[in-house]
């Protein structure tokens, strides 16, 4: 099976490709290398994907609808993953630009490409943070969306909405998924495990915003590529033709859609997270207390039931697990690189 997967070079990118590789599919990766982050990072994790003999690598943005084209049409991919993205709540109050150009423009140019060139299973990446000020805990995919506090939200809420129309109008079967607070081995810079873990070993800081008081239900990643791809064998079906969910399920009625929160549904307070750092570094953080930055909200908590309805799976992997293997891999990515 031949697998496109946009922002191959990203996190979960570099992840779900090595994923399908060593399942022995073909993949074609497609990334822009932006510096958001060290393009350092991103050009290792890319060396490691050109080392299979069944990867392609094409370097560019999507923002430019040609090469994107000119990629679908040339590989006829049977399963789209669209990960590329500008990313960060906190990044969108300071180049809110990058936001809609990557994600709302270069959505629509990757559904452009498909309308002409579809593919059996489009999957694309959501977020956690279109729940935006909904406070009815946990957060199901059939919940009011209307009210994001970022503008990375708002983008990715219309990317879900964009994407809902092309799948009614041009059959495009489409999962959307949503993400939360995702942490593990080669992890990007801004995320907040990677930070408090350079700091600590620095002996600076760490700063803890919302004085601590906050929530998240972190994901690991390697759960949360099992869960891409269980779902990527879950083509929707108008209706839900395809699911035994009922009440639980958001597929549309008018088209092969669905979203489906990947999470385990099992919040870890914030403390209890820079905890785990801790014992795992053997050494107590400094910490400067901060008040919530904008953008952000309290608590995250996922319901689980859809993933787990439609594929079996429920995301499991424990803080103090998780936590260790991001270590054990900081610090031979740190050593490497000296």
């Amino acid at each position: 099976m031949k697998v496109l997967i946009t922002g191959s070079a990203g996190f979960i990118g570099f992840h779900t490709a090595r994923r399908f590789l060593e399942a022995g599919h073909d993949v074609v990766g497609f990334d822009g290398f932006t510096p958001y982050y060290d393009p350092q990072l991103k050009q290792r994790r890319d060396e490691i994907l050109r080392a299979y003999p069944a990867f392609t690598g094409v370097t560019g943005m999507l923002e430019d609808a040609a090469l994107l084209t000119g990629t679908v049409e040339q590989h006829q991919p049977e399963i789209v993953i669209h990960l590329a993205a500008q990313a960060g709540v906190r990044y969108s109050l300071e180049n809110p630009g990058a936001y809609i150009s990557a994600n709302v423009q270069g959505t629509f140019n990757l559904l452009e490409a498909l309308r002409y060139n579809p593919p059996k299973h489009l999957l694309l990446a959501s977020t956690s943070s279109t729940y935006g000020g909904n406070t009815t805990f946990p957060f199901a995919e059939t919940a009011r969306t209307a009210f994001p506090v970022s503008l990375y939200a708002a983008t990715k809420s219309a990317c879900e909405a964009i994407s809902h129309s092309y799948a009614h109008l041009f059959g495009i079967p489409t999962t959307c998924f949503r993400f939360f607070t995702v942490y593990g081995p080669w992890g990007r810079p801004d995320m907040a495990l990677f930070k408090f873990v350079d700091a600590m070993l620095r002996d600076d800081e760490i700063e803890v915003y919302g004085n601590g008081e906050m929530s998240r239900d972190f994901t690991f990643i390697d759960d949360l590529v099992e869960g891409i791809v269980r779902l990527a064998d879950v083509v929707p079906q108008p209706g839900g033709a395809d699911s035994d969910a009922g009440e639980l399920d958001s597929v549309s009625p008018v088209a092969p859609w669905r979203i489906v929160n990947i999470a385990g549904g099992q919040p870890v307070p914030l403390m209890r997270f820079i905890t785990a750092i801790e014992e795992t570094l053997g050494s107590t953080a400094k910490k400067k207390m901060l008040p919530m930055q904008a953008g952000d909200v309290t608590d995250t908590l996922a319901s689980p039931d859809l993933l787990v309805s439609l594929t079996g799976f429920k995301p499991g992997t424990r803080i103090e697990q998780g936590v260790k293997a991001f270590v054990d891999w900081y610090t031979e990515y740190q050593r490497a690189k000296k």
